[in-house]
């Protein structure tokens, strides 16, 4: 930990100084000479979490643009202090000194920065994104797979959450699993069976059309065979 906090401060040196609580300072480092605000110091509050990841974002990509990864991360931890937020700082700050972190750019750590502290703001972005959904033209299995990345985070469970996937899903496919002798109860079975039926409904459509072709095919061959042959 005293490697990483090494780190950081030179970090901080090289962008114009480190963090100051409770301010927003402005910095330059050799990249560029223009004024960029820094962010104030996040303890947590979810209140807050949006203004300072969009704080953030600026100032990476202005001044931080030719940085790693890691180093664009550990300027973000140094704003990050006190409140709820030091714990979780802790775990990030020893994921990056033992090499585990799975972000693949900065971007996913902002991502996961607000969904660990947006609260009730994440978890109502979340249901409205999951109240809009519908399968439309979509494959049970893309419908499926998007329905879960919106479910994520939504609060939703059991039964509302089973609710809300029948609401998405085609009507066909819905009534089917509906009058089925045994019909699902469970969201792993609706996600389950309905991707059954849906695939084997795409199956079947697609041999009517393949024999329907071979029919069409046919006829027209027979058609030509019996054509008289032209006088020479």
């Amino acid at each position: 930990m005293a490697a990483m906090q090494a780190q950081i401060q030179a970090l901080l040196a090289a962008v114009g100084g480190g963090a100051v609580a409770g301010g927003a300072a402005t910095g330059t480092n050799a990249g560029s000479h223009m004024e960029v605000a820094k962010p104030v110091i996040f303890s947590g509050e979810a209140e807050r979490v949006g203004g300072f990841i969009m704080a953030c974002r600026l100032y990476i990509k202005m001044k931080l643009r030719g940085n790693t990864m890691e180093e664009q991360i550990q300027w973000v931890l140094t704003y990050v202090q006190g409140g709820s937020a030091d714990v979780w700082k802790k775990n990030i700050m020893n994921e990056l000194e033992i090499g585990e972190m799975e972000y693949e750019m900065v971007e996913d750590f902002l991502t996961n920065l607000r969904k660990e502290f947006g609260g009730g703001e994440e978890e109502s972005v979340k249901v409205a994104e999951l109240r809009k959904l519908e399968q439309g033209e979509k494959t049970m299995e893309e419908f499926v797979q998007e329905f879960k990345r919106a479910a994520r985070g939504s609060g939703y469970e059991g039964r509302l959450l089973v609710e809300e996937f029948k609401r998405g899903m085609n009507g066909g496919i819905w009534r089917k699993l509906m009058e089925a002798e045994n019909p699902p109860t469970s969201i792993e079975q609706w996600y389950r069976r309905a991707t059954a039926l849906d695939r084997n409904w795409r199956e079947s459509r697609r041999e009517e059309e393949r024999l329907r072709k071979k029919e069409v095919g046919g006829a027209k061959q027979e058609q030509k065979q019996s054509l008289p042959r032209p006088l020479v």
